[in-house]
């Protein structure tokens, strides 16, 4: 149970393109990914991660292949993955064909440092013959020395314009299948960057807050900047770069996707910061309650609320509530409506099981 959104976000239209067996743009989900830190040429330790990734709901996941024994592990890697591989390469045109041929489904690759025409050539045949898309990675901390020089800065008309060369190099090979980011560590800047970039181009775009940092402050910096795109309709596809474990990444792209209702995977829970009125410990009940339903990948809204202030109210809104009550007597709701007193002590596992019960019920109905 969910109300209709305050203000449903309408999507830019961009066109369609294919990573693999994910297609970004247009009217697709918008993806989740994130990137590995293993050793790309460990391959049973890269796997273990990409697999682990996808479980916590990426849908793509970016690999390091710095050397040649990067790119030929992913002809293992790849029969593995439960997701498309992308490919991140900076200046090796080689490395850039290698990954193309030993099944990368995208490539991240700024074109201005792969080299001459002729290598750039080369890499786009690799590509087309593969059926492997492209991303345009324009960086402010890694301009082009011509553009910092004319713009004296990075500024969100550098990274355009960066993108925009780059992007001529690839239409003038008749090669049409990418998608473009404009990262920049700094919220403001990223976010002028891809309205201005937005406005003129239609390829998909993958957003991000590049180095964003720690978990705290990254998810932060990243929400804000992210968020305030994908409410302006911007955005295709997103990685929020964390300096921590890359699942986080995927926690929190999720989070910011599902607080623009653009996305549901999993339980949704709304829940009270607690105070004096609590009538069951609330803080400690919904960090359990994530643990135990973190498997659970069907859209379900579930709000703990510890007293009966809003408690009512939420619960109304949500497919199970819980309203803490007195004397360890809490309200159980199912779809907005009073179910049945549950105590304190049997909380969580009453919870739990409405949530399973819940979860079967819209599997058999698809």
């Amino acid at each position: 149970m969910s109300l209709r959104p305050f203000r449903d976000i309408k999507r830019k239209k961009t066109k369609v393109i294919n990573v693999g067996d994910v297609k970004i743009g247009g009217n697709n989900p918008i993806s989740v990914q994130s990137m590995t830190n293993t050793l790309t040429k460990d391959v049973k330790s890269t796997i273990k991660q990409i697999n682990d990734i996808c479980e916590e709901g990426a849908d793509l996941v970016r690999v390091s292949c710095p050397d040649e024994e990067s790119t030929f592990a992913l002809k293992e890697i790849t029969k593995h993955a439960q997701a498309p591989i992308i490919a991140d390469i900076h200046f090796h045109y080689k490395r850039a064909i290698e990954a193309a041929e030993n099944g990368a489904k995208c490539l991240r690759i700024n074109p201005g440092n792969i080299g001459d025409k002729i290598k750039i050539h080369e890499v786009l045949s690799a590509a087309k013959n593969n059926n492997c898309s492209i991303r345009i990675g324009v960086n402010s901390g890694s301009l082009e020395k011509d553009i910092l020089e004319k713009y004296k800065e990075p500024c969100p008309e550098a990274l355009v314009d960066s993108a925009l060369r780059n992007i001529k190099i690839l239409e003038d090979q008749d090669f049409f299948n990418f998608k473009i980011s404009v990262k920049s560590s700094d919220v403001f800047l990223s976010i002028a960057s891809y309205r201005q970039l937005s406005k003129i181009c239609d390829y998909p775009l993958h957003l991000g807050i590049t180095e964003a940092g720690s978990f705290i402050p990254g998810s932060i910096k990243s929400s804000i900047g992210i968020g305030a795109l994908l409410m302006d309709g911007i955005g295709d596809t997103i990685r929020i770069s964390l300096s921590d474990d890359p699942i986080q990444e995927v926690k929190i792209g999720n989070e910011i996707l599902k607080s623009l209702n653009l996305r549901n995977r999993g339980v949704k829970i709304i829940s009270c910061p607690s105070c004096a009125r609590q009538a069951f410990p609330v803080i400690d009940t919904v960090k359990i309650l994530e643990e135990k339903l973190s498997h659970i990948k069907t859209p379900i809204t579930l709000s703990i609320i510890g007293c009966v202030v809003n408690g009512p109210g939420e619960a109304a809104m949500t497919d199970i509530g819980i309203t803490g009550g007195g004397k360890g007597n809490n309200m159980l709701y199912l779809s907005g409506m009073q179910s049945e007193k549950v105590l304190t002590d049997d909380l969580i596992s009453k919870v739990i099981n409405q949530v399973e019960k819940k979860v079967l019920e819209i599997e058999n109905k698809k």
